[in-house]
């Protein structure tokens, strides 16, 4: 018998959702913005509605069904199934996603982790990542984020938020502040999110810019917005992609020293900029790292539904934990 699954990606633009069958393949596909006002009970509402709604499109019978995966951009404490906080959807904090999920779709299994290690999770196993026994798994995005996977398995570590590196603090007390609560993280100075306030806080200061223009008003400016202006050599695109750059380079050795992963697959939105974001990012890296041994940075493989995989992916990682603790 077909054995199917729901892959359900969150993000901080965007919630997307992808039907999987026994072997991976991609039957179905639905996404819409994310609601950053509502409330958590609506926000996983919707979830659920959507689910019922795939489904029935699919004609899915429950005793076909494995289970949803679910991918936040959260600190989950993991084997509860509880959102401690989500820095770019503020309202989901304190909440057991898990139980309330599996409370509004009583017939199914939920697993739900943090979205990176979802999205890192099919980038190990099918990706960028094979043939690594350990792996650095970075999407750079609305956020910025890590997982660390170590022979064939993601780290959490006691919590469930192991990897949250985007959330270290490079400047203490200084910068924007971050929906992590504090100020001064990397994410608050190179995420796609928050270089774009940073942006708008330099017009508010009367610098000079062709963005703006470009996007019709302020409001609207985004990461493709910046790379047009980069492309055009509009000066405050340029102040903004160095410091992307300075601070992601920064970053990637910080991790790579801390914990001596050789292998980073890099993902998420920003990677579209190609070589003139990843290139010098890598050249800040290389002067920083001193010693011969190859240090790889490959490019996520899985396209642009891994993270809806990745996301399906931690229902067969949860089957197969659970039979290892049976064995």
């Amino acid at each position: 018998m077909q054995k199917y699954t729901i892959g359900v990606d969150v993000g901080g633009t965007k919630t997307a959702y992808g039907v999987f069958d026994t072997d991976k393949n991609l039957i179905r596909h639905l996404s819409h913005p994310s609601n950053t006002a509502c409330p958590a009970e609506d926000f996983f509402d919707q979830i659920a509605a959507n689910v019922n709604r795939l489904m029935a499109a699919c004609e899915i019978q429950k005793e076909e069904f494995l289970g949803v995966g679910l991918g936040m951009p959260s600190f989950i404490l993991y084997e509860e199934g509880y959102i401690v906080k989500t820095s770019n959807l503020k309202n989901i904090k304190n909440f057991p996603a898990r139980s309330y999920l599996s409370q509004k779709l009583n017939f199914a299994p939920v697993v739900l982790d943090n979205d990176a290690k979802a999205a890192g999770l099919a980038e190990y196993r099918y990706g960028a990542g094979r043939g690594f026994d350990k792996m650095f798994f970075c999407p750079l995005s609305s956020g910025i984020a890590s997982a660390l996977f170590i022979d064939g398995k993601p780290f959490r570590g006691s919590y469930g938020w192991a990897g949250e590196g985007g959330h270290m603090i490079a400047t203490p007390g200084q910068g924007i502040p971050c929906g992590c609560g504090n100020r001064g993280c990397y994410m608050s100075w190179c995420s796609g999110t928050m270089i774009v306030q940073h942006i708008k806080s330099w017009i508010a200061a009367g610098e000079k810019t062709v963005m703006a223009e470009l996007a019709g008003t302020a409001d609207k400016i985004d990461s493709i917005i910046l790379e047009k202006a980069y492309d055009a050599g509009d000066p405050m695109a340029v102040k903004a992609m160095n410091q992307m750059i300075h601070w992601l380079g920064v970053w990637f050795y910080n991790l790579y020293v801390t914990l001596n992963v050789n292998c980073f697959v890099v993902g998420g939105g920003l990677v579209n900029m190609g070589e003139k974001l990843l290139k010098p990012v890598r050249d800040i890296f290389d002067n920083f790292n001193h010693d011969e041994n190859p240090v790889y940075f490959k490019p996520a493989q899985c396209g642009e539904n891994y993270g809806v995989l990745g996301a399906a992916e931690l229902v067969s990682s949860a089957l197969e934990e659970k039979s290892e603790r049976q064995e």
